[in-house]
C-alpha cells in the first residue's frame, strides 16, 4: 500500500485520476463512433498503440536519461506481463464496445475496485480489520460503489432531461435487444478484470523500476508486438489495414495520444503515488462521465436510474477515499509513536530498530525503500 502525504501529494493524484477517466470516457465515444464508420478494431487497437509508442521513444531515451536504473531482462520480461494485461484490457474492451455500447462499458467498469481489491487482499498490498472503521469504509464504499452501476444497469426510471434523437442513439438501441448486449457485457467483465490485473501488477513493477515514461514505453512497445501478431492473425483482409482521412483516423489519433500514452503516463504515476487501490477506485467515475457523454455527443437520454445511481457510486466513492486516508494518517500516527519510544536507544541496536520498524508496518517502509 502506497502511502500518500499531505497537501498537493494528496491533491495530484486526485486529479492526475479524474483526468485519467475523463480521457476513458472519451474513448468509448470516440472508438464507438470509429467503428460505426466501419474501422477495424483490432487494426485501431494496433495501429493507436504503435503511434503512442513512436511519440513516447524521444522522452523515453532522453529523458533523465542518467538518473534511471538499469534496465535488465527480468525487468524487460516483466514489462512484457504487464503489457499483456493492458493489451487484453484494451482488446476485450473494444470487442465489448463494438457489441454493446460505450454506457454499459463504463456501468461494468464500476466492477474494477471489487476485483483490485480482492487481489490486493490476496497478495497483501491492503489489510482489512474488520473492527477499525477505516477498512469498514474501504469495504462498504466498494460495495456500495458497485451498488449504485447496478442501480444504472437494473433502473432505468422516467427520463429526467430528454435530448434530441439521433440516428446512433437508435442503432445503440435496436443492437441492445440482441444477444451481442450480453456478449458484450462479458467482454466488459474481462476488460475489468485485466484492467484489475493491470493496476496490481503496475504497483509491484512500478517498486521495482520506479521511472515511469520507461515503464509506460516498453508497456506500449509490448502491446504493439502482441497486438500486432493477433490482429494479423484475425485480420486477412489487407484493405482493412488501411486509412483514410475520416471519423477512424481520428479515432487512432485520438486514441494514440490521449486514451492511450497520456493515460497510461496517469495511470502509472498516480499508481506509483497512491497505490492501486486508490487508482481503481477511481473507475466508477467514468461511468458518469460517459453517461453525460453520452446525452451530450450521442443523444442518449438521461435517465433517473442514471441519475441515482452517479449519486450512490459518489458516496461510496468518498467512503473509500476517507477510509485510506484516515488508514494512513493511523499508520503514521503509530509509527511516530514507535519511534518515540525509541528515541534513547543506542546506535548500536539501529539494526534491530528498523526490523521492528519493519514488523510494525512493513508495506510503509518498502514504499520508503528500506
Amino acid at each position: 500500500m502506497a502511502r500518500l502525504g499531505n497537501g498537493s501529494a494528496k491533491l495530484l493524484p486526485f486529479v492526475g485520476m479524474m483526468v485519467a477517466m475523463l480521457t476513458q470516457s472519451g474513448s468509448m465515444v470516440v472508438i464507438k463512433f470509429a467503428m460505426i464508420d466501419d474501422i477495424n478494431k483490432y487494426v485501431m487497437v494496433v495501429y493507436s498503440f504503435a503511434l503512442s509508442t513512436i511519440l513516447l521513444l524521444p522522452f523515453a531515451f532522453f529523458l533523465h536519461r542518467s538518473e534511471r536504473p538499469p534496465l535488465t531482462f527480468s525487468l524487460l520480461c516483466k514489462f512484457f506481463l504487464l503489457a499483456f494485461f493492458g493489451s487484453a484490457a484494451t482488446t476485450m474492451g473494444y470487442v465489448g464496445i463494438e457489441l454493446s455500447s460505450p454506457t454499459l462499458g463504463s456501468d461494468l467498469l464500476s466492477l474494477v475496485p471489487a476485483f483490485t481489491f480482492i487481489l490486493a487482499l490476496i497478495f497483501r498490498m491492503e489489510e482489512v480489520h474488520w473492527r477499525n472503521s477505516s477498512s469498514q469504509a474501504k469495504v462498504l464504499g466498494t460495495i456500495t460503489s458497485i451498488a449504485g452501476a447496478f442501480v444504472v444497469v437494473l433502473y432505468k426510471g422516467p427520463i429526467i432531461f430528454k435530448t434530441r434523437s439521433s440516428n446512433f442513439s437508435n442503432q445503440i438501441l435496436q443492437f441492445s435487444q440482441q444477444l451481442n448486449w450480453i456478449l458484450g457485457g462479458i467482454f466488459f467483465i474481462a476488460y475489468s478484470l485485466f484492467n484489475s490485473m493491470w493496476y496490481i501488477y503496475q504497483a509491484y513493477v512500478a517498486k521495482k523500476y520506479p521511472d515511469v515514461t520507461v515503464t509506460v514505453f516498453f508497456q506500449l512497445l509490448f502491446s504493439t508486438v502482441q497486438c500486432g501478431v493477433f490482429a494479423l492473425i484475425a485480420v486477412r483482409d489487407p484493405t482493412e489495414w488501411k486509412l483514410n482521412f475520416d471519423i477512424g483516423l481520428v479515432g487512432v489519433l485520438y486514441q494514440a495520444i490521449v486514451a492511450t500514452m497520456i493515460s497510461y503516463l496517469l495511470f502509472q504515476w498516480c499508481v506509483l503515488k497512491a497505490g492501486p487501490l486508490f487508482c481503481s477506485m477511481f473507475s466508477p467515475v467514468a461511468m458518469i462521465f460517459t453517461v453525460f457523454m453520452g446525452a451530450i455527443f450521442l443523444g442518449d437520454d438521461l435517465s433517473l436510474g442514471s441519475l441515482i445511481g452517479a449519486v450512490i457510486i459518489v458516496v461510496g466513492f468518498y467512503g473509500v477515499l476517507w477510509g485510506k486516508s484516515k488508514e494512513e494518517n493511523e499508520i503514521a500516527e503509530g509509527v511516530e509513536d514507535f519511534d518515540s519510544s525509541f528515541h534513547d536507544v543506542p546506535l548500536l541496536q539501529d539494526r534491530n530498530r528498523l526490523k521492528l520498524r519493519r514488523f510494525y508496518h512493513p508495506y510503509i517502509w518498502e514504499s520508503f525503500g528500506y
